[in-house]
């Protein structure tokens, strides 16, 4: 059977056992249409980039599974169709990772000395420089375009 990763966002008035509740709920719903949770995580309440129906915080979770896409298609349309679950994505992935996922992690294993390549690994580098030091561009004297000091 297919491998996914479903992450969901309930609402912030919950309390921590009804959204640990929710994911148990839509765990029994993949088992009752053939398919098995490999892994669950609560991720507790997090600060959402921006409002969703007039929330700035949500219960995060993630479900790992192992279930064939008519029971995820069920899940999912009950998820949508539940009051207190804001959004759902399902993802579809080759392997499950080992171990926590990167939310819980500590913090101290997530600094940036630690990642491999991209910003945080590596030696410093100087910026580039775009056309020298603002001391180049001469004297701006005159009516700035009606900004007043």
């Amino acid at each position: 059977m297919p491998l996914y990763e479903h992450v969901f966002i309930s609402r912030q008035d919950l309390s921590n056992a009804q959204a640990e509740g929710l994911v148990e709920h839509f765990s029994t719903v993949l088992a009752d249409n053939g398919g098995k949770v490999v892994e669950s995580e609560y991720w507790g309440v997090k600060t959402m980039a921006y409002k969703i129906n007039k929330n700035r915080k949500g219960h995060y979770a993630l479900l790992k599974s192992d279930a064939p896409a008519s029971a995820v298609q069920e899940m999912e349309r009950l998820m949508r169709l539940h009051d207190d679950v804001m959004r759902v994505l399902t993802i579809k992935v080759d392997v499950h990772g080992d171990g926590p996922s990167v939310q819980m992690q500590k913090r101290d294993d997530r600094e940036r000395g630690d990642r491999e390549g991209g910003f945080g690994g590596g030696e410093r580098r100087e910026r580039p420089s775009f056309g020298g030091d603002r001391g180049e561009r001469g004297d701006r004297g005159g009516d700035r375009g009606g900004f007043r000091r």
